[in-house]
């Protein structure tokens, strides 16, 4: 390699060196404006100390407060993914640009987007406020957020398919039904039981979220916990919500590998 070749091979970026600087003193310029200093961080993190310190030992005293909770949030989870996958599995086949004309798939991704605009936790303030507190409110939240999830993924993996088998499908004068049953589905089966499955996992943590907005499950235990300064009973809430996604975690990794 000659010399000319090895200086062009490593020549300088001059644009992404600036942008890295301008990134570094942007970020410092931010953290003088939200009064970031490490005269603050020294305080949270003694504040953080004691705070841990009055955790321990959890209490779990109250195990069926703890049970309960628990439990409404498991319900309200399951139901959420469930009836947000019943409607996200027709938005995905006609949000997919390869299956349906523009006018049809562009308001659906449109509405697709629209759901997944607002935070879970908005959403669940705005269904609190119009049917009011309980479980009702998050099962709509979760839901609104699974369909803007699953739905969107799913349009993805359908516009990914071979389109060869479609059109074999249709050459046998197959109509639209079973085109979809035996050209498209089987293609993207596996992937939307994989989204599905993380789906359930999310809103299993989101459940406990939208508690504490009055949306039902453990959330409210939880905030009610900490407002009554009940950091033990916190600790026991923390653990048992930690525990529950661990195993929900290793049942859907069992769940897709058996799926392979």
């Amino acid at each position: 390699m000659t010399a000319a070749a090895a200086r062009d091979a490593f020549r300088p970026n001059w644009a992404a060196r600036g942008g890295f600087v301008a990134l570094a003193l942007y970020s410092a310029y931010a953290a003088t404006q939200l009064d970031i200093t490490w005269a603050r961080l020294l305080v949270g993190f003694g504040e953080a100390g004691r705070f841990l310190a009055r955790m321990v030992p959890p209490n779990f005293e109250r195990w069926e407060l703890l049970l309960e909770g628990m439990l409404e949030s498991l319900q309200i989870a399951v139901l959420s993914t469930v009836l947000g996958i019943l409607v996200s599995l027709p938005l995905g086949l006609l949000a997919a640009r390869n299956l349906t004309p523009l006018w049809v798939n562009a308001p659906v991704r449109g509405l697709v987007a629209v759901c997944r605009s607002l935070h879970y936790v908005i959403v669940a303030i705005l269904f609190v406020k119009a049917i009011g507190f309980g479980a009702l409110a998050g099962i709509a939240a979760l839901t609104i957020a699974s369909m803007g999830f699953v739905a969107k993924l799913f349009a993805e993996a359908v516009e990914e398919i071979s389109m060869k088998q479609v059109e074999a499908i249709r050459a046998t004068g197959a109509g639209p039904g079973a085109v979809l049953l035996y050209g498209v589905l089987p293609q993207v089966a596996s992937r939307f039981v994989g989204f599905s499955l993380y789906q359930l996992d999310s809103n299993l943590r989101n459940s406990t979220l939208v508690g504490i907005v009055g949306a039902g499950g453990i959330g409210g235990t939880l905030f009610a916990a900490f407002k009554r300064f009940d950091y033990d009973f916190v600790c026991a809430i923390l653990l048992t919500i930690i525990a529950l996604i661990f195993v929900a975690e290793l049942v859907s990794g069992r769940i897709r590998a058996a799926l392979r």
